[in-house]
């Protein structure tokens, strides 16, 4: 069964590597001339040439000729593109492969999804993984989340890999939430490395960063029990203990005082402004999320954060 992937960064690239041992896989990009012609992504993910099975397009039409499509687009611009090629898309089976809340909305990816093609089939992939090991056809196990028990089930099927396990869920909001909260974290904890604060302190925020995400979890309604898993818990530990990720790349630069580079996409920084507001607007006490918000805007520096999340009351935990 072919299998579409739109968009071709790091991670889009990375899925349709690993998907191709298993099926044919095009992967739509507006850069395809350079792919088709290198048999690999070199500006996103050098030296991991293409599988036999996979196509490369710049065709959208063409590469829509499938049932199934994977979204690796980023999150902001998600509801865009949905959008406009609504009636493209319109029937068939779309599965979010990025991690965030919208900026504008406060919504996440399948719920973008619901609202722009409500006629498709919707489900969110997320969890610990770094694209270059799923390339490189190292162990990774996701979560996917599916509200419908038959299409997760045909999902799980054909996107397993031998080295991409995948676990699922009917709890697409707390899989949508989990992958994008651990960003947020993600961001404190390099801030807090940066700033030379050490390892205790990124074991507080990581542990204190996840009692937020499951206090934002239960006011919308998410179950509990998912973000303790792949999508929550194991998602926070690698962003918050690895270069590899962004956005602990991003918190890095904040903490040591340095710019950090504009062209890369990180959806933490979006998530936090995003989520900050419903945070405030919902009364939930969510000072990590704050703080990390206040830094990215620039109306907090480092030791004002440090110290308003030092001198907060004393209480049980």
């Amino acid at each position: 069964m072919s299998i579409a992937i739109l968009g071709a960064g790091a991670f889009g690239t990375a899925l349709a590597i690993s998907l191709a041992g298993q099926h044919p896989v095009t992967l739509w990009a507006r850069n395809a001339g350079d792919m088709q012609r290198s048999r690999q992504n070199a500006h996103r993910l050098p030296d991991c040439p293409f599988p036999d099975a996979l196509t490369v397009t710049d065709d959208l039409r063409a590469a829509l000729s499938v049932q199934t499509v994977l979204l690796a687009l980023p999150m902001q611009q998600l509801r865009g593109f949905l959008h406009s090629n609504a009636d493209l898309l319109a029937r068939k089976t779309l599965v979010a492969c990025c991690k965030g809340i919208e900026l504008s909305t406060g919504a996440g990816p399948v719920e973008v999804i619901a609202q722009e093609v409500p006629t498709a089939h919707s489900a969110i992939l997320t969890g610990p993984s770094f694209a270059i090991d799923i390339a490189h056809g190292l162990p990774t196990a996701l979560t996917l989340a599916c509200k419908d028990a038959q299409t997760a089930r045909a999902l799980q099927q054909q996107l397993t890999t031998p080295n991409l396990r995948l676990y699922r869920t009917h709890d697409t909001i707390g899989a949508e939430l989990g992958g994008a909260l651990k960003n947020v974290v993600a961001i404190a904890c390099g801030t807090a490395m940066g700033a030379g604060m050490g390892e205790s302190a990124r074991a507080a925020l990581m542990t204190r960063g996840y009692a937020e995400m499951q206090r934002m979890a239960a006011h919308k309604g998410a179950d509990a029990d998912t973000l303790a898993g792949l999508s929550g818990f194991g998602d926070l530990t690698l962003t918050c203990t690895s270069e590899g990720s962004r956005n602990y790349r991003l918190g890095l630069s904040l903490g040591r005082g340095e710019v950090f580079d504009g062209t890369i996409t990180v959806e933490g920084a979006a998530t936090a402004r995003a989520m900050a507001q419903v945070a405030k607007d919902a009364k939930l006490e969510m000072p990590i999320t704050m703080a990390v918000a206040g830094l990215l805007d620039k109306s907090l520096d480092v030791k004002t954060a440090v110290h308003s999340l030092l001198t907060r009351p004393l209480k049980e935990e």
